[in-house]
């Protein structure tokens, strides 16, 4: 037997960069901020404009420039990637310029900061809000304090905010809403007074697929899926053939072609009038960042999507399925969609989440209008966290996938996924349809250096162990495959072999296995946590900031 164990100094070196615990809140709009979100809604914004007003308290260069162009709920908003922490850190300042000049109606000149759950389908639906008033034609310096001032909140039922974890939307209002008057307002030094735990960063390509070359697909990579899984279709009412052909898929000037047309064409004994393709990755993973560069078909009855399907899904015909891996129904594999599209509602991209607590006309979905979508490429976003699952499109959230209670049933998400392209037809396609191509740039997945690191033995029982985040402040989370039912103890020791505690000891089946190690207030340090399923062992050393 063999244990592979990394000295706690190599182990630092390779995890710490790509780790960091918390970061700041703030943006002065001249390349020092945190803040990458920035978004306008009913507006037009500019983070980079030139103070047109310096003078004052504020001479900076760079200002972001904010004007409600006549949108009743006009606003300018931003997300962070953790929620604040409202509990001892709960003042937000800002500076403002509102030249009178660029204000129609009679709305009362005052600015509003309401903190939402930009997770939620109606993110403004339990928000807080505090309002203070503003003298035009001059820098001023406001501040929001959830603690002290005023506050109002759209739910009465709500708890104070400085009680609340649930905020992760900073929105800010101009002259208020539920009106179509005109605003040009200037803001800059954005600044929250605490800090928000910041996410690992999946910095490290680990596979992609650039298509540079001509004529069919790297087989190597991909995978034709043509066999109709219910004998004569495909499910959810599709019409199409999947085939292998290159006229349905192909790569030239640097780009994948997916097209779908309309063409009589018979394969398995069954004739169908539309043909296109669905890919399926050779390759799987789990936990990253999925990059996805593409511009999208158009026309009613169209459907491309990106997704992924867990590696174990029994599904006749999928690649991983022949590859003997397919032990598991949909929707318990899990099944995460990064970017769907019906042309039936151009140009509104949606990302969704099916698992065996919501799946088919799934609840846990949410998208955003791309206005472009059909016309130029937009990246299209996936993060994977042990916790989370997080969609963008070019970098702008739409949608974060969050159970509050992690199980089998809300999160299959803790084992291995593959990636899908496929371009499919319903029955409602436009009669006039003839052609129409999903292209995309490029296909990239990345990680973070630790979660490459994989440890093994070398024994016939063929143990696997990792954990996430690694290094961790607060939590962790351990998964282990074991290949033979067996009697496992998973445990943590302190450098010195101290029994620190007893995660799992009990009989398990054969599979992949999660546990969570909560450490909120241990001693920073290296320590080993060793995993032994009936004779055999392996150990890996985790440090705690």
């Amino acid at each position: 037997m063999r244990r592979i164990i990394f000295s706690a100094l190599a182990f630092i070196m390779a995890s710490a960069a790509a780790m960091p615990q918390t970061q700041p809140v703030q943006d002065d709009f001249e390349g020092n901020g945190t803040i990458t979100t920035w978004f306008g809604d009913d507006c037009n914004i500019n983070v980079a404009f030139s103070n047109p007003f310096p003078q004052g308290i504020n001479t900076s260069a760079t200002v972001l420039e904010y004007q409600d162009i006549g949108g009743q709920y006009a606003n300018v908003r931003f997300d962070v990637s953790n929620n604040y922490d409202l509990s001892s850190n709960y003042v937000f300042s800002l500076k403002i310029y509102i030249p009178s000049s660029g204000i129609t109606g009679t709305q009362p000149n005052q600015v509003s900061l309401k903190l939402q759950d930009g997770n939620l389908a109606q993110p403004w639906s339990t928000q807080s809000e505090i309002i203070k008033p503003l003298t035009p034609d001059q820098w001023q310096e406001v501040s929001f304090d959830f603690l002290n001032d005023e506050y109002i909140n759209l739910d009465p039922t709500s708890p104070p905010p400085t009680e609340r974890n649930d905020f992760n939307r900073v929105v800010i209002q101009v002259n208020g809403e539920n009106n179509n008057d005109l605003v040009v307002a200037y803001i800059d030094d954005v600044f929250y007074n605490g800090t928000i735990a910041v996410d690992p960063e999946f910095d490290v390509l680990v596979w992609s697929d650039e298509f540079e070359g001509e004529g069919a697909i790297n087989d190597t990579k991909w995978f034709h899926q043509t066999l109709l899984p219910t004998g004569t279709g495909w499910y959810n009412g599709e019409i199409q053939h999947y085939t292998d052909r290159v006229d349905n898929s192909n790569m030239s000037e640097g780009l994948l072609h997916i097209i779908g047309k309309k063409e009589t064409y018979t394969n398995q004994g069954v004739t169908k009038e539309y043909t296109s393709a669905r890919l399926n990755s050779k390759y799987a993973f789990q936990y990253g960042k999925v990059e996805v560069r593409a511009i999208l078909p158009e026309g009613i009855g169209t459907w491309p999507a990106i997704w992924t399907l867990g590696k174990n899904i029994d599904e006749d015909g999928g690649w991983w399925d022949l590859q003997g891996f397919g032990t598991t129904p949909w929707p318990d594999c899990g099944e995460i969609d990064i970017m769907e599209h019906w042309g039936i509602n151009q140009n509104y991209v949606s990302s969704a989440t099916h698992t065996p607590s919501s799946f088919g006309g799934t609840i846990n979905v949410g998208g955003q209008t791309v206005p472009t979508a059909s016309s130029e490429f937009h990246t299209y976003t996936l993060l994977w966290y042990p916790e989370k699952l997080v969609f963008k499109v070019d970098d702008v959230i739409h949608y974060t996938y969050q159970p509050e209670e992690i199980n089998s049933s809300t999160w299959p998400f803790n084992a291995e996924q593959y990636l899908l392209l496929n371009f499919a037809f319903l029955p409602d396609i436009d009669p006039e349809f003839s052609s129409d191509t999903l292209v995309i740039d490029y296909v990239r997945v990345y990680q973070n250096e630790s979660i490459g690191m994989l440890e093994s033995s070398d024994n016939n029982m063929g143990l696997q162990i990792r954990n996430f985040p690694n290094p961790a402040n607060d939590f962790t989370l351990i998964s282990y495959e074991i290949h033979e039912p067996g009697e496992v103890r998973l445990s943590v020791y302190d450098i010195n072999g101290r029994l620190i505690e007893t995660l799992v000891e009990t009989r398990q089946q054969a599979g992949i296995h999660q546990q969570r190690w909560n450490f909120k207030g241990l001693e920073p340090g290296v320590y080993v946590y060793t995993l032994q399923v009936n004779n055999q062992t392996i150990s890996k050393k985790i440090v705690v900031d």
